[in-house]
């Protein structure tokens, strides 16, 4: 996986995965991640996380309807965590090969790209 910037990210599209792949090193997602404000690895290296404190619970489910538009149109489907009502995060990785994809950083890019109501 090449590192690429968050503009070439989100003119991508992801592709299917169906496993048979190696997930990216650690080494590549620590530089990839450099691209994107405020992911964080998670699970050994396999995962990626963002979290937001949303305005309300209904700014947060409005974020988390985003979420899944931008998600089934690229056809990769994030975990999304809901707590105490507005405490939202998304979690990546790409199921099939148990790790990270190039899929994981487009579509953590493009979910940076959609407007959320944070609490001030």
């Amino acid at each position: 996986m090449s590192i690429q910037t968050v503009r070439e990210l989100i003119q991508k599209k992801c592709l299917p995965c169906e496993g048979g792949v190696e997930p990216c090193s650690l080494e590549q997602a620590k530089t990839q991640l450099e691209q994107l404000e405020g992911w964080a690895l998670t699970h050994a290296g396999q995962r990626i996380r963002k979290q937001w404190r949303a305005k309300h619970f209904m700014a947060a489910i409005d974020f988390f309807n985003r979420c899944a538009e931008v998600a089934e149109a690229d056809g990769h489907h994030p975990d999304l965590h809901l707590e105490s009502y507005r405490n939202v995060s998304v979690e990546l990785w790409t199921h099939a090969i148990g790790g990270l994809s190039e899929n994981d950083f487009i579509l953590a890019a493009k979910i940076d790209q959609l407007p959320i109501a944070l609490q001030t």
